[in-house]
Parts: structure tokens; sequence; C-alpha cells
């Protein structure tokens, strides 16, 4: 073993990933294949150092003889200030640190440095973000996918030649998706509850599931919880999917952040990536609650941009332009900011607790 790490506990009490040397050499190893550094670059952190060990590239910058560059607190102005003083060529960053960057001040954002790579992990991107940090920034924008359980990568979202031929609106489509395995990831299949692998469809939902060298030892001092991670000989990610023709996996979900309204299967990243396009909105999460008709419904919390306003009903009109009825909020609330994780991701459960518990945190 070669550390213990803590899952996020967005959805449950956190658990302490035990990672092997193995698990962080293959992935170190992985990882510069699909996405190489040489000691002529120089990389960001706008990552927590303690977040899946940096995605592992806390080695992986090191092993390259790249340069560190560390930041003390992450917010567009020290970015964009350290991009262009300190020459920066790669970062990784999650979601809503690219909101931040794409959405900082304009001043900065005319001036940053351009063709600066991103890696994107830890929450399924909008393809209106990747689409606004290429045009506008001029960055490169790749997805990764994986779990702390993972070391952490196990897919990424290829880029091929025939994507280059694509209006920038589709290829950021097909970039939001969680791509193909890495060479070195191990086995990676969307199944069914049978363990059935699902068809490439891109419509038949199934579970994420992963076996191979990248895969952690076990859950720290927790014997039941590992058993049932790895049921059936896989690890379960608990990550809702379909598999595209071209092979490219794509999650709708979290299994656990699956809306069903009326008997209806609501993916609630598809209906936040659609408000996203929304010329006020900053940021929108949506989780299920109650409702008495249908059992549960869609319910939007959203970040307005600075300077901006919307209403409740402006946001429903916009929604029925964009997505099936039965998807569109049945409710919105407009938040100062979203509760989020140290890690930077979204705590649902916050948001499904109402009002009161988001004016707590």
């Amino acid at each position: 073993m070669l550390s213990i790490n803590y899952t996020s506990g967005t959805t449950s009490r956190p658990k302490g990933v035990m990672i092997t040397h193995r698990n962080a050499w293959v992935n170190a190893i992985g990882t510069l294949a699909h996405l190489p550094m040489t000691p002529a670059d120089r990389y960001l952190w706008t990552l927590p150092m303690f977040h899946a060990n940096g995605w592992t590239y806390t080695w992986i910058v090191t092993a390259a003889a790249a340069l560190h560059v560390c930041l003390r607190q992450v917010d567009a102005a020290s970015i964009y200030r350290l991009v262009n003083q300190e020459r920066i060529t790669m970062l990784c960053a999650a979601p809503t640190v690219l909101i931040a960057i794409a959405n900082g001040p304009e001043d900065g954002r005319a001036s940053l440095r351009r063709g600066v790579r991103v890696a994107t992990a830890g929450a399924p991107p909008a393809a209106a973000t990747i689409e606004r940090m290429e045009g506008e920034l001029g960055w490169t924008i790749t997805q990764v996918y994986g779990l702390t359980e993972t070391a952490p990568f196990i897919s990424i979202c290829a880029p091929l030649p025939e994507h280059d031929a694509l209006e920038p609106g589709e290829r950021a489509r097909i970039k939001a998706r969680q791509g193909v395995e890495l060479m070195t990831s191990g086995d990676l299949r969307v199944v069914d509850e049978e363990m059935r692998d699902v068809p490439r469809d891109g419509a038949t939902l199934g579970e994420i599931v992963a076996r191979g060298n990248v895969v952690m030892k076990g859950y720290y001092d927790d014997p039941q919880a590992t058993e049932t991670a790895f049921r059936g000989g896989y690890f379960h990610t608990g990550d809702a999917a379909v598999v595209h023709p071209d092979g490219y996996v794509e999650i709708r979900d979290r299994y656990k952040d699956v809306i069903i309204s009326g008997g209806e299967n609501i993916s609630s990243i598809e209906v936040e990536g659609a408000l996203l396009r929304h010329p006020t909105v900053l940021e929108v999460a949506v989780v299920g609650m109650p409702h008495e008709r249908w059992g549960e419904s869609p319910h939007a919390f959203v970040v307005l941009r600075p300077g901006q306003s919307s209403t409740a009903e402006e946001m429903r009109d916009f929604a029925r332009g964009v997505l099936a009825h039965f998807k569109v909020p049945s409710a919105f609330t407009f938040v100062q900011e979203l509760p989020k994780t140290a890690t930077g991701k979204i705590q649902k459960f916050v948001l499904r607790g109402g009002k009161a518990a988001i004016a707590q945190q």
C-alpha cells in the first residue's frame, strides 16, 4: 500500500481508499502515454493534491521533470496571473474550476496565454463550458474519467481525426463524453444488473464497472464495503452510463442522482448541461425533489452570472425549448453559490435537504 485517500463523501460516508504502488505507477505511466509531458512543461496546480493524490500528477509532473507551480486559492484572477507570469502549459481542473476560468474578469481573459492544455475530471463537464474554453480562450480540453478507487483514471475522451471536421458545438458535445479505456487501465465495461454488457446504442443505461492494475486494494478497515464494491469480480463505480456506437462511454448520472419522474428516468447532467447554455447562468445543479403527482421531479438550483437577473418562468421557457417536456424542472431556486466539497464537487445531498440546509453551509 502506498496511500490511503478518502472519498469525497458527496453521496455517503467517506471511505478510505487503499492505493498501492502498482496502482499509482500504472496510472502515472498510462496518463503520460495519453497526455504526454516533457521537461519543457510548466504545470499549474488548481487541483488539490489530496484529491486522489492530485489525480497522480504529484508523481506525473515529477516523472516528466516538468515544473510544479502552486497557488494557495483557486480564483480566476490568480489563475490568469500565474498562467501568464509562469508561462503555464498545462493544468488539471474540475468542471467548476473551468466555469470560473471561463467566466473570470473580461480584461484578464482577453490577454490570457493561449494553447494551455487542460485535463478535466471529477464530474462530467458541460459541452457549453468546453466550447467556450476552446473557442474563446484557445485552450485544449481533454476529459478523463475515474474515481479515487481507480487511482484515478480509467478512461479518456481520446480525440479522433474525424472530430476536427465537426462544428465546434458538436465537437464539444463529443468531448463531454468519458471516452474509452486508457491503454493501461484494464477492463472497463458498462453492464446491466445481470452483468451483461449494454448495447452500443447510446441509449441503454448501465453501470460502469472496472477491473485491472489501477483498481484499489480495497477500503481501509471496511471489508463489507469492499465486498459490496467488488461484487461479480469488478469494481462497481455507481455511475450510470451509455455506450455510443463508436465505443465511447458517456455518463448520464450517478445512479443515486438519476431522477425518476412518472416512471421516466431523467439525467440531471443532461438538464444541467442544457440550462448552462442560458446566457445568464453561471452554475446550476439539478436534483430530484418529492412531487405529489410524479413521485419526484427535477428541481434546479441556479447561480446567475454577476450583474445578471432572470426568473423561474424565463428559465422554464428556455428549458422547454431545448429539453423534452418531462425533463423540464418543475421548480427553480436562485442561490448565491452551490454547496461543494473541498475538491469542487457539488454536494447534491445538501440541495435535497432544501433551502434551510443550504443556508447552514
